[in-house]
């Protein structure tokens, strides 16, 4: 992990997104599909806390080597703050940080799943499996399609591409669990990879269970530290010997988690006393909105 002082570079408006574009050549280098950065807000006690976002990009090569773009839905006063910055302004951010989705070794066949804004950091998992030479193809789904997440790069990164919204604004109406089956069989899917909201992680998590199908799935939890100090985002994971489990932190145990380990009805039912609803402007990964 560094802690850099990053300018920005360019900020623009995606749908409902906001995207910056910052030089911090220590991350970027480091930086892999899945982790995440925090940035530091303005100081006040309203903003004790960094925000944490997904990478999208770190470019390491090329006339924008150095550099880490990271996108976000600006709903709480933090965000809608960043929201505001301009090109040559700087932030104090950290990172990466957290454990990113790992490479398949001999499977070939890739299949991303995501949902709004976890679509950030499935395209940069994306351009990272093409490189490897595997073959990708993408569900992208989202309520409308002012929050489909760049609809057109998804086309350009993905061999087939399914985009579904929920009022059928964009592409198909429905949602990506309606359209995994069909995908599955098309592409001849041999492992899967999601961003997404936890019900739908679960549902995703089951599917590839019943298939068999290798999976790895980021899982959207509320960050307070985003260091591990905290215990606000533990998942329960099951333990590889099966002698029971343990509440792993997502922001540094995670926030990739193979799915068939973790224990999604223990998880969820918990989820209202273990995950109490945040002050505003609180951090949710993976805008991670707030």
């Amino acid at each position: 992990m560094k802690r850099v002082r990053a300018e920005v570079l360019s900020a623009r408006r995606l749908g409902e997104y906001h995207s910056l574009t910052i030089v911090a050549p220590e991350i970027a280098e480091r930086a892999r599909p899945g982790q995440f950065i925090g940035v530091r807000m303005p100081a006040g006690r309203e903003f004790l806390l960094r925000r944490n976002f997904a990478i999208h990009q770190a470019s390491r090569r090329g006339g924008w080597a150095g550099t880490v773009e990271f996108c976000f839905e600006p709903h709480g006063p933090g965000t809608q703050l960043l929201g505001q910055a301009k090109a040559h302004e700087f932030l104090d951010v950290i990172g990466p940080l957290g454990k990113g989705f790992a490479y398949p070794k001999k499977l070939t066949n890739c299949l991303l799943i995501a949902e709004g804004h976890g679509a950030a950091s499935i395209y940069f998992l994306a351009q990272e499996l093409i490189a490897r030479g595997k073959r990708v193809d993408m569900i992208i789904g989202a309520a409308s399609f002012a929050s489909v997440f760049k609809p057109i790069e998804g086309k350009r990164l993905s061999q087939t591409i399914t985009i579904v919204t929920a009022d059928g604004s964009l592409g198909e109406r429905g949602s990506v669990l309606e359209a995994l089956p069909a995908m599955v069989e098309k592409t001849g899917t041999e492992v899967v990879y999601a961003a997404a909201p936890t019900r739908s992680l679960e549902r995703i998590a089951a599917f590839c269970r019943e298939r068999r199908l290798p999976a790895q799935v980021a899982v959207e939890e509320r960050f307070g530290c985003g260091l591990g100090l905290c215990f606000s985002c533990v998942v329960p994971v099951a333990r590889k010997d099966g002698t029971g489990y343990d509440n792993l932190r997502a922001c540094v145990d995670g926030p990739v988690f193979n799915p068939a380990r973790v224990l999604w009805d223990r998880w969820l039912a918990e989820e209202p006393q273990m995950l109490p609803t945040p002050p505003e402007g609180l951090p949710v990964v993976r805008e991670w909105p707030g």
